[in-house]
């Protein structure tokens, strides 16, 4: 075998200040990617120049590494990086970058590593000859370099998920590795054998797209050890039966082994994507069983066993930390709210808590989750007590609220709504609320803090804060177990004396609601269907439990349910609501719809209606062990076009998600087979053979040359589409759609950054060209499909040329 060669540095390079705005919003503005998408694309030199419109222009300059092997620059934050490499033959390479949001190699997107965690490595192809780098700069300076794969089939160490092994515990667990297909085939069939103390079990690999990268979970024979220590784990992938002398890969990993009572990690496979996930304890001194419960969310950058273990261990509760899925991870919205209620639910299951004591705390971007979770989900908490927390995108982290917004980006803001914490700041008044902050804070700033407590003093009766002088983000005392600013003594005295009330004892409810796929109900009562879609939805009800008798109103709700507490059903309910009164018959939960203005007898929306479950919104079609199907039925172009979008999007959820996700050809994908799984398709009706299967009765067709909506029609090759639908037979699954009317459209959706939090993405975007330059302007389309998922019945704004 011959000598590895050295890795290809890059030394020297282009960068450009794209001009771009930068933002948490739905459509990015950046000149170089608007002339990538219309193309053609040609290598620019330096001194080349792009319009910016209005007189202004932007110049592609020479840059150069500097010291740390880094470049560096004031584009940093927004432009690009142009970097080269003379190939003498086509061949497989690795590359290792950072600082990035994304990179096209030779025109196809792959990840990029933002906040610079040091693990991305990622197969490309390099043809004969100059191999083009641009890279999406990100927070800070890029570092690249190309080496050679050590096999076709390898495993990436650096990005592990996995358990600690607890003394005197035995039980299997799982772990996950990331594993490298550095070919240009599919990998199929291949297994995980994964060996302890010489016990082993076998996981089936799953489906490794070519050149592609996946986090396989791995299923770990139970472990015992008498004391603490590391426990090896040998893996090895199987091998190739076609080669099967040069493809056998092994590699080890070890397990920490902790005495019992120590802050330790769990893992647990999530229903999200099928991908292995962890959560960190600090356990109760106590071994009692119906203890409270501490949910507490880690910030920024922090990892969720460094938060679980910043607290002193509590002699009457348990201490569990989600993951966020990653320490940056979704801000604790979107996949990350799923993965708080996923932890939830598991820690319930494990620790068998008192249900009527369990808290919800965090730290910065914990913070916030803790207040938008919190508003979520107030029936599940007895008190919240945010640390540093921001309120919201809109206060602190870049979401955009638009100034006199037009029609077409009020449906962007009603898509992000989930986002705007204080539109249902109403809700914490069903929990008790402690706010901390360090009053020279100089990351969040104590105004955040001030700003809420200032709000809920008007209408909240259970509300303490407490700010510490002089103290920044994170502060504490060095000589005492726990850092205060998480583990603050009045903060869990406040909730010592909170406990959750049961529904039967629940006499009023005011709830709100902007989104019943995110969060449906308070106590008994729960908002099924909205009369306007991500509008807020308003249930303000008391109940007579001497008279059986509902009274209140509402707002925007177009089914109710309403659970009557005590569960008599030999006597009937009395209704009034909204002025109108009712009598139903005898029953523990009563169903009510509101059709032209009046409120009459109801029963649950029929599958496959919109209801809690299943929502819209196009990133919740990413859910339900999710598949990405790419076309292989179009063009080359085309095909090449779908597979790469695919493989992409995969590689950011698992960059950004730590996911696992399915990347398949249309041509292995049977509708059959898992119907309750979600399903993404990237290539229009003529590229992908999917589509007939999923969505031939859809009132949105995507061809190529024109996409229609209803009986409204847009025809050219420009328009990029995202939009979802039902699953046909199943009551929870949706369907995606990534697609264009052709190349261009496209190219437009590559880097929509629909993984990243905070953007608005409805039911249905159609995006042109002209929005890489001129943002929300540039969109077609946007808006809802009807509680039936019709267009007719739908809310829709069209461009202003459509």
């Amino acid at each position: 075998m011959g000598a590895v060669p050295e890795p290809s540095l890059f030394r020297e390079g282009l960068a450009i200040n794209g001009g771009g705005r930068a933002g948490r919003t739905t459509v990015l503005i950046d000149a170089v990617e608007a002339r990538r998408v219309r193309g053609p694309w040609h290598l620019p030199v330096a001194g080349d120049s792009l319009s910016l419109g209005e007189g202004r222009s932007v110049t592609w300059n020479k840059v150069a590494v500097d010291t740390n092997g880094a470049f560096a620059g004031d584009w940093v934050r927004g432009g690009q990086l142009l970097l080269t490499h003379t190939s003498p033959m086509d061949e497989i390479r690795i590359l290792e970058a950072s600082g990035h949001g994304s990179v096209f190699v030779n025109g196809e997107p792959h990840a990029g590593d933002i906040y610079r965690y040091g693990y991305v490595r990622l197969p490309v192809l390099l043809r004969a000859g100059t191999n083009e780098f641009l890279f999406n700069a990100g927070r800070g300076p890029i570092n690249a370099r190309l080496v050679t794969p050590d096999a076709p089939v390898s495993f990436n160490p650096g990005d592990n998920t996995l358990p600690d092994v607890i003394i005197g515990e035995r039980a299997e667990a799982w772990g996950a590795v990331v594993v490298m297909n550095a070919t240009t085939n599919q990998v199929v069939g291949r297994e995980l054998v994964v060996v302890v103390d010489g016990l082993s079990l076998r996981t089936p690999l799953g489906p490794l797209p070519p050149l592609g990268v996946r986090k396989v979970g791995f299923r770990i024979p139970g472990v015992s050890r008498a004391k603490e220590g590391t426990a090896k784990v040998e893996l090895r992938l199987s091998p190739d039966r076609q080669h099967p002398a040069d493809s056998v890969v092994t590699n080890s990993v070890e397990l920490r082994v902790l005495r019992a009572g120590t802050a330790h990690k769990r893992t647990f496979v999530s229903e999200i994507d099928g991908s292995v996930q962890y959560y960190a304890v600090n356990p109760s001194k106590s071994t009692a069983r119906g203890q409270a419960l501490f949910l507490s969310l880690h910030g920024a950058s922090v990892e969720a066993s460094g938060q679980a273990s910043a607290y002193a261990p509590k002699s009457w509760g348990t201490i569990v930390s989600p993951t966020n899925r990653r320490p940056y991870g979704f801000d604790w919205e979107d996949w990350g709210r799923l993965d708080t209620l996923e932890v939830l639910e598991l820690a319930i299951r494990r620790f068998d808590p008192d249900l009527t004591r369990i808290y919800l705390t965090g730290h910065s971007m914990g913070g916030h989750g803790t207040w938008n979770i919190g508003a979520h989900f107030t029936d599940r908490f007895a008190a919240i007590g945010p640390s540093a927390g921001w309120i919201s995108f809109f206060s602190y982290g870049g979401g955009v609220r638009f100034t006199n917004a037009t029609p077409v980006e009020q449906m962007l803001l009603r898509a992000a709504a989930d986002s705007d914490t204080m539109a249902w700041s109403t809700n914490y008044m069903s929990e008790g609320v402690y706010i901390l902050h360090g009053d020279a804070d100089d990351n969040v700033p104590v105004r955040e803090a001030r700003t809420m407590r200032e709000h809920l003093a008007t209408f909240h009766h259970d509300l303490d804060w407490h700010e510490q002088p002089g103290a920044g983000h994170w502060w504490g005392n060095s000589d005492e177990p726990g850092s205060a600013c998480v583990d603050w003594p009045a903060m869990f005295d406040f909730f010592a004396r909170h406990r959750r009330p049961s529904d039967a004892e629940v006499r009023q409810v005011n709830f709100t609601t902007l989104n019943p796929g995110a969060s449906s109900r308070l106590h008994w009562a729960e908002v099924w269907q909205q009369e306007h879609p991500l509008q807020p939805s308003r249930v303000e009800l008391q109940f007579d439990p001497g008279r059986r008798r509902f009274l209140g109103t509402t707002e925007n709700v177009a089914t109710l349910s309403l659970e009557v507490p005590g569960g008599d059903s030999r006597q009937s309910v009395v209704l009034q609501i909204d002025g109108q009164n009712l009598t139903n018959a005898a029953a523990t939960r009563v169903w009510l719809e509101h059709r032209d203005g009046h409120w009459g007898p109801g029963s649950p929306p029929a599958a496959p209606a919109k209801n809690p479950a299943r929502n819209g919104l196009f990133k919740d079609a990413f859910r339900h062990g999710f598949q990405l199907v790419y076309g292989t039925h179009g063009t080359a172009e085309e095909n090449a076009w779908a597979f790469a979008k695919a493989r992409f999007d995969a590689e950011q959820f698992w960059y950004r998600g730590n996911g696992s996700a399915d990347v398949i050809p249309d041509t292995q994908f049977d509708p059959r087979r898992e119907p309750d799984r979600g399903v993404i398709l990237y290539g229009n009706r003529d590229q992908n053979s999917a589509w007939t299967g999923l969505l031939a009765d859809s009132p949105v067709q995507v061809t190529r040359g024109g996409v229609t909506v209803g009986g409204r029609k847009l025809q050219g090759e420009d328009v990029g589409c995202l939009f979802t639908r039902p699953r046909p037979g199943s009551k929870t699954a949706s369907v995606g759609v990534v697609a264009g009317t052709g190349l261009v459209g496209s190219r437009v959706t590559d880097r929509l950054p629909y993984f990243q939090a905070g953007p608005g993405y409805p039911d249905l975007l159609l995006v042109g060209p002209e929005a890489w330059e001129h943002g929300t302007a540039g969109i077609r389309c946007a808006g809802f499909f009807g509680n039936d998922w019709s267009v007719e019945r739908g809310e829709w704004a069209w461009g202003r040329d459509q």
